[in-house]
């Protein structure tokens, strides 16, 4: 039971330096504090626009290792309670 523990602390601590990257890398949609607010680039979109290419990758990337962080949390947790 000691590796099952062990393995999920390696695999939660991996998972969250993997999507602490891919949240750094993905652009934001309004840069600066104009663009925090609501001003954006100035263009008609208002900051809105579509993700293409390498930046849609990162996107879903990022939102399956949310979820893997989620699933091996809980799997970290349930075998942490039931540990005897």
């Amino acid at each position: 039971m000691t590796t099952v523990k062990n393995a999920l602390v390696v695999l939660e601590v991996f998972i969250a330096v993997a999507l602490m990257a891919g949240i750094l890398l993905q652009t934001p949609k309004a840069t600066g504090l104009g663009g925090t607010i609501g001003g954006g680039d100035g263009g008609l979109g208002g900051g809105y626009r579509t993700r293409r290419g390498l930046e849609r990758q990162i996107y879903f990337t990022t939102w399956v290792l949310v979820v893997a962080f989620l699933v091996v949390s809980l799997a970290n947790i349930y075998v942490n309670t039931h540990a005897k």
